[in-house]
């Protein structure tokens, strides 16, 4: 390890990049650094955002694995049989998981109604309101908050069980990954409160219930090295199959793409055809497996506005240090 390099990137994440709270890189399968930042330590557990999206798309994989859904090509409506589709209302009716699952469907909304959003009891039963519309199946339309819950709702009623206890029970648990509770919100105080803590171990979830599908997951970094790690190894965990390699493979290859960015989709992860694929999320969480390195670049950051990329932070300064 090249010492000169390394105080130069602590040196940075002190000066330019204040709102890190933890940083894990493991090479080969090994932990080569851990360090916590701004009074943090590794019991500090920090929301992750949209990182939340790309747990949520090993979640989805394991529930086809194991049969409770099908595959991806099934109607979303498939899944909430007692929803009432609304008059005139007929592209709902041919959207999918899969165009979930690379941000290839449509929304009614030109705007996100965020207030209306974080203020119903219902999240589920808001987003399906929303999907469908005028705009066309199978063009890219990032939505980061305001879409993915429907996923959400999918998994809870094809497995009968919350997110969370599924994904206890077949992919926290077995990592050694502890997240303790559901948490709902009783006031934007209280939501505005959980967006600065480092002390919460949960997972955010609406009045019915059912967790969130693009954020309110908290991880410490040593977590989400985890899960890169499952990923990089083909979904092997301790010579258990925790998700297919099949998942995984198609999971973290082109399915999409957002032309204005240039960036590659998968389902819920970012592509990188040549190094890899991440997950990514607001304030600089990521989740970064280098597959030819054979690298996990893991940070945890409390939200700031208009972070520096992190990714090419990442490849310039911090890669380097590790590959011998």
């Amino acid at each position: 390890m090249n010492q000169e390099k390394l105080k130069k990137m602590e040196q940075q994440i002190q000066e330019e990049h204040k709102n890190i709270t933890g940083m894990v890189v493991l090479k080969d399968g090994e932990i080569r650094y851990e360090n916590y930042f701004h009074t943090c330590s590794s019991m500090s557990r920090i929301h992750i955002y949209s990182v939340t999206k790309s747990i949520l798309s090993i979640l989805i994989g394991i529930a086809i694995d194991q049969g409770y859904i099908k595959n991806v090509d099934q109607n979303v409506l498939d899944f909430f049989p007692d929803y009432t589709v609304k008059k005139r209302e007929k592209t709902i009716q041919c959207i999918t998981l899969k165009h979930l699952l690379t941000m290839t469907a449509p929304y009614k909304y030109k705007f996100a109604p965020y207030i209306k959003y974080f203020t119903s009891n219902d999240f589920v039963t808001f987003t399906l309101d929303l999907l469908g519309g005028k705009g066309k199946v199978g063009d890219f339309r990032y939505t980061p908050l305001i879409g993915p819950d429907i996923l959400s709702g999918i998994l809870t009623n094809a497995t009968n069980q919350s997110v969370l206890e599924f994904a206890r029970k077949h992919l926290f648990t077995p990592l050694g990954i502890t997240v303790e509770k559901s948490i709902t919100f009783q006031s934007k105080e209280e939501q505005l409160a959980f967006n600065k803590a480092t002390n919460i171990s949960g997972w955010v979830a609406d009045a019915t219930g059912v967790n969130t599908g693009g954020w309110g997951l908290t991880l410490s970094p040593l977590d989400m090295a985890k899960i890169g790690q499952l990923y990089l190894d083909g979904g092997m965990w301790k010579e258990k199959q925790i998700v297919s390699k099949k998942w995984i493979e198609e999971s973290t290859k082109e399915h999409s793409r957002w032309e204005k960015q240039n960036l590659s989709y998968g389902y819920l992860w970012w592509v990188e055809k040549e190094n890899g694929f991440l997950a990514m999320g607001d304030g600089g969480n990521v989740i970064y497996v280098n597959t030819k390195k054979k690298q996990v670049v893991s940070i945890a950051s409390l939200f700031v506005p208009k972070v520096k990329d992190r990714i090419e932070w990442i490849k310039q300064y911090v890669e380097p240090i590790f590959e011998d």
